[in-house]
């Protein structure tokens, strides 16, 4: 059979059995009838399949009404503090990005050092240090010129309920299209608790938010660690047409000791723990919520993700984006081509060609 053919058509062919593609008779009969250009499509048409002869699969995801290339972004405060980082975002592998969770007003933040890389993640007490909302404002509403086709989330917080208030109403009064995100969490601003452990008060300010803001809404929120605060946190936030929450933020006020030292100067070492340390913690939060959540409120992962299997777990859970941040930090923008490389492998070994396949499918023993 083989003397029948040119060298071109015989090298295909060998390059196509060493993809083990089951078709492989199939194919050597529509060689045996075409162009040779006609050869190289068949060919690349078979090698972007996986050994399985399905398509690739997919990391494409949604939140509410916006929909992304990626599952993977940054989490807010990494890579995110001015246009040149938020611009590296832009040309990484990310879906989208998310910036600074920003205050009425520019923060210098804690003192230095602030930040302490572990083995196993980081200890930091960043203190929220930004441009302030209208830096970010005015760089969102460039892109939505510049780049129509994408969609970036807004992150702020505010230093008291009259602040958050006076935050919304900026947004809304601008043309931003995009999905804000409320920051209910940061456990680094010294007298300030983080406001979503007292749910009485979160419900209270997500009340009054919600009698004039019509704009899609999420929440990140700190950890929890006790079922019954799942059940009273999920009936509190089942009540308000919230687009998404993201969970968790860094477990807080922890302490990393350097021989006879802490790491870190403000509030006498104590800060925030993220990295590898708090994936279970994490993925508990995920999954809690999931199956606690009207179904219209998404989740956005949290925690540990350092490989495309911590990616793989997060989504199991029940996450339709996954937010990085240590290892961002670590790494680099590059984190993302690597983790999305690595889910993807996994995905296509387990036959799933989208995150829906597998989105809060968690087995139970």
């Amino acid at each position: 059979m083989i003397r029948n053919f040119d060298i071109k058509t015989y090298t295909l062919l060998i390059l196509v059995l060493l993809t083990k593609n089951k078709n492989f008779s199939v194919l050597v009969s529509k060689l045996k009838k075409v162009s040779f250009s006609d050869k190289i499509k068949i060919y690349s048409n078979n090698t972007n399949q996986n050994p399985g002869g399905s398509q690739m699969s997919s990391t494409k995801t949604h939140v509410g009404k916006y929909e992304f290339e990626n599952c993977l972004m940054n989490a807010a405060g990494v890579c995110c503090y001015d246009r040149n980082e938020l611009e590296k975002m832009i040309h990484s592998e990310a879906g989208t990005f998310v910036t600074k969770s920003a205050t009425l007003n520019p923060r210098e933040g804690n003192p230095q050092p602030r930040y302490y890389d572990t083995e196993l993640g980081c200890i930091n007490s960043m203190g929220l240090p930004n441009l302030g909302i209208d830096y970010y404002l005015e760089y969102l509403l460039e892109l939505q010129e510049s780049l129509p086709e994408r969609t970036f989330f807004l992150s702020m917080t505010g230093l008291s309920s009259e602040e958050i208030h006076i935050l919304m109403k900026k947004v809304l009064d601008s043309r931003f299209k995009g999905p804000t995100e409320l920051n209910l969490s940061c456990p680094n601003v010294p007298g300030k608790p983080q406001l979503a452990y007292d749910l009485q008060t979160t419900e209270q300010i997500l009340s009054e938010v919600f009698e004039y803001f019509d704009r899609p809404l999420g929440i990140k929120l700190p950890p929890y660690f006790d079922i019954v605060h799942f059940d009273q946190a999920a009936t509190v936030f089942n009540k308000f047409p919230l687009t998404f929450i993201n969970c968790v933020n860094s477990i807080g006020n922890g302490l990393v000791i350097n021989d006879e030292s802490v790491v870190i100067k403000p509030k006498n070492g104590f800060g925030g723990i993220g990295g590898q340390y708090i994936k279970p913690t994490a993925l508990a939060n995920v999954h809690a919520f999931y199956q606690r959540l009207n179904p219209s409120i998404q989740i956005i992962g949290t925690g540990g993700v350092l490989t495309g299997r911590d990616a793989f777990e997060h989504i199991l859970c029940g996450a339709s984006m996954i937010q990085i941040g240590t290892s961002l930090e670590k790494e680099g923008t590059e984190v993302f081509s690597r983790v999305t490389r690595e889910l993807k492998e996994i995905m296509n070994e387990k036959g799933y060609k989208t995150l829906e396949d597998f989105k809060g499918k968690l087995k139970y023993l």
